[in-house]
């Protein structure tokens, strides 16, 4: 794991969005082997072979976690974004479902 990123998600305030990212970040270790992760346009990027898999992406009142290349994916309800790519905004309190945002990153991830 790179340590700048561990020091941007240490950085993070209030603890549950430290919370948030560690647990997406753990998520996308598990989910994709191999996983490269760096700090790229200022929050935490994850690339399989060197192209964009996801980005964890704090902001004032929530995480959004991105995932790319999800043109050939079926997303729930409730992500947002572009046929290339969705998010799922995590704000205090929510439950994200951790297992269905490892089958997408799995899915989306596949064909990089």
């Amino acid at each position: 794991m790179n340590q700048e990123v561990t020091t941007f998600i240490d950085s993070l305030n209030p603890q549950w969005k430290i919370d948030v990212c560690n647990q997406l970040r753990e998520l996308v270790h598990k989910s994709i082997p191999g996983v490269e992760e760096r700090i790229q346009y200022k929050k935490p990027h994850f690339l399989k072979d060197g192209k964009f898999a996801a980005v964890i992406s704090p902001s004032k009142d929530a995480i959004a976690f991105m995932i790319m290349n999800t043109t050939e994916l079926e997303v729930p309800k409730g992500f947002e974004g572009p046929a290339e790519r969705k998010w799922l905004k995590i704000r205090e309190g929510d439950s994200p479902d951790y297992d269905l945002l490892s089958q997408l990153l799995v899915q989306a991830s596949s064909t990089l």
